[in-house]
Order: structure tokens, then sequence, then C-alpha cells
């Protein structure tokens, strides 16, 4: 299909058809049956008649509106909503990621014969200062000579670094390597590196020698052996913080790294790019929804999910033990990706964005409904900046006028 003119927000803007199928779907919005629709509704037919995208709304367990709502399409970053989802249900909101200094044995008289292993197991934010803290617990454990090397373990995730439906240039542009053991982003100048496990234990030998806990061998990088002993360890922040951060920023890197952490939880060691997506798309179901994920982040362009879909799961949420921890976990007006956006509105909800690919889902407060309603806004073909557009006037009318 060619270039056609559409009108958004009063905006003219050239838009795009979908390559995917037909533009066209039919709007359902049946707050009780045999009544009138509502204006707001036809507000949003609209907005939304004739252009690719799907539009789904719940509330206490009714379909306020839909506009394509079963039509599978790529989430992009609303990936990371399911993958909030499901790590929160796996998980627990309180749940926070060891990093461990292990031994072969346990030192005698402060020295410890063997090497020191940094063991990693998902924390995606591993720095400087967190080594620094490593290396004051492994004095603290009695620690004052290591006679074999610093080694930071390769093991416990596989070094995968890419997912059917991305492009080539993703591992170097998008997301760095995702690893069990982080290092500064797995990233150097804003270059992604190879080798974070290496760079960790370097970070340790380092500081663990300005405390004066000398090392004779030097820093690297291998697979750890089984039977290790734990010297001292760090955790990470809470889950559900880790997952604001996540979202807020839309890391990629994050995404990769926790999505394979959920496969190890629900599939074992080593955790892979694909046992995780495989977790969510096993999450989705167990709610009756039809996920394809291939990632963790959104980053491939083979995922699909329906408007309808993310809405089911985001409203069923809200009934779990987690799902208040969910909702604050994703960004508010004014933050992160919404910096600019939704300004005034009680709204928590997750962008995503690929080329021609443009989505917003979360939750909203209907003020005449005095409840949070679910939405999900998922288009493909429309220009961003037209598709912004599109999803802050569906959401501003949702909030002040539906019901």
């Amino acid at each position: 299909m060619g270039a056609r003119g559409c009108i958004v927000a009063g905006v003219v803007a050239a838009c795009v058809a979908s390559s995917a199928g037909p533009a066209s779907a039919t709007s359902v919005a049946i707050p009780t049956t045999g009544a009138p629709r509502p204006g707001w509704a036809v507000e949003i037919d609209r907005l939304v008649g004739g252009l690719p995208v799907g539009v789904s709304v719940r509330d206490e367990g009714v379909d306020l509106y839909g506009h394509g709502a079963a039509r599978r399409r790529a989430p992009a970053s609303n990936e990371k909503l399911v993958l909030s989802m499901a790590l929160l249900n796996a998980l627990g909101p309180e749940a926070a990621l060891v990093t461990q200094a292990a031994a072969g044995a346990t030192p005698v008289a402060g020295i410890l014969a063997g090497d020191l292993w940094i063991l990693g197991s998902g924390d995606p934010d591993i720095r400087d200062a967190t080594m620094r803290l490593l290396a004051q617990r492994v004095r603290d454990a009695g620690v004052t000579h290591i006679e074999g090397a610093v080694v930071g373990s390769t093991g416990y995730f596989k070094r995968d670094w890419f997912a059917p439906g991305w492009k080539r240039d993703f591992p170097r542009s998008q997301v760095a390597l995702p690893t069990a053991l982080t290092f500064e982003g797995n990233q150097a100048g804003g270059i992604h590196v190879s080798d974070p496990e290496l760079r960790a234990a370097r970070a340790l030998r380092r500081e663990l020698r300005e405390i004066g806990v000398s090392v004779a061998g030097p820093a690297t990088a291998a697979e750890a052996p089984t039977g290790l002993v734990s010297l001292a360890e760090i955790t990470s922040d809470p889950l559900a913080e880790l997952l604001d951060t996540m979202n807020r920023y839309s890391s990629n890197f994050w995404a990769e790294v926790l999505v394979k952490r959920l496969g190890v939880e629900v599939a074992g060691v080593p955790g892979s790019i694909a046992k995780g997506a495989a977790a969510l798309q096993g999450f989705a179901a167990g709610w009756g929804v039809e996920l394809r994920a291939l990632d963790g982040s959104g980053l491939s362009y083979a995922n699909r999910v329906s408007p309808r879909g993310l809405t089911r799961l985001l409203e069923a949420a809200e009934d779990l033990p987690w799902g208040e921890a969910l909702r604050e976990a994703l960004p508010e007006p004014g933050q992160g990706t919404l910096g600019g956006r939704l300004r005034h509105l009680q709204v928590h909800a997750k962008t995503g964005t690929l080329r021609s690919i443009s989505a917003l889902s979360g939750y909203v407060w209907l003020r005449r409904a005095g409840s949070w309603a679910s939405f999900s806004i998922l288009t493909r073909g429309v220009a961003k900046s037209v598709a912004v557009r599109l999803e802050d006037r569906i959401v501003r009318i949702l909030a002040r006028r539906a019901s």
C-alpha cells in the first residue's frame, strides 16, 4: 500500500499502512448491553479509524474498548512488561540477586591457598563500587592473602548474544553481552565489551590490594568449577527496584540479563535468551494469552502479542500479591521514556519503539470510574511522532472521560 494522509489529534500527518495486512479493524465499546456508544469511545474511533493500530482497554474484567484488539503485533519494548510480570511471579518483588566471592576451600590463618572466584547470578548493576564492597567482605571473612588468582566466572548463563528477529547490528548498537557476572553495563567508553567477567576480576583484585589483602596471582576469567565454598557475598537491590530501573529507561541490556535469569528459574542452568523467552511464553499461556517471545527486551521484530492479550495480563496482575509492585515499576508521566508525556495524569505505562513500530501499555486511572484500567496501544506503519500523539490522546480521553 502507498502513503496516505491521516489526522491524529487535529494534526495532519503522513501515515503508512501496515505491510502485515489490512489496516481497518472493528471498534467495540460495550460497557452496558444495549446502551448507546459513549462519546469517549466514538472520539477514539475517529482517531484510530483506518490506521494500522490495535487498542484494548479493560476494567473490572470488562473489555471497555477494542479496535483491532485481537490482532497480534510486535510489542517492541512492551515485551519488558511481560518480563516484569514473569519475574515478579517467579521470584517475588523483594528477591535479591546474589554475587559471591568463593573458593575451593576456606582460608587457613588468613591465607587462601587457591583462586578466589566471583560468581554472578544475573545482577545487571555490578560496578566498581560493588567490587569495593565485596572486597571489604572478603577481608572481613578473615582473608589476608590469596595465593592464586582472582577469577571472574563465565558460567551460570550461556554467552548467547543474539535472538531471532534481531537486526545484525543490535549486539553492537542496542544491547551489551548479557552475562551472569556483569560489570559497568558490560561496556567501556560506550563500546560493548566481550570480557566483562575479566574486568570484574581486575576490579576486585585492585580493591583487595588497596585494602591490604595481597593477591599473588593475576586477574582472569573462566567457567567456575563445582563445589566452591562461599566466603562473602553481596546482593542486588530488590527485584522490584531493578524492574523500575529497567522499565524507566527501557534498558535492553538489563532485560536480556534478567530474562536469562528467568530462564534459570524455570528451566535450570545455564540461563539463555531462548530459555527465558520460552518462560515468558509459558507465563502468558498460563493466563490464556498467546505470546510469541524470542527475547526479553522486545528488540525482536518477530515477537507477537495482541493488545487484548497485554491488557488481560495487566488486569490479572492487579489481583496478585505483586500487582502493586508491577504498577509501581512502570514509568509515570515525566519519568524516563515518558519524559515530557502525559503530564498531570495518573498513568503507569511502558513505551516501546522499533523502526515503524510504537507501543504504549500499562495502567491509567479513570476519574469517572474511580479505578485503574489496563490499556494497550500497538502500532505498526505509522510515523513515531504521529503514533506518540495518538497514544497520548487516547490515554487522555480514557483518563478524563471513560467510565
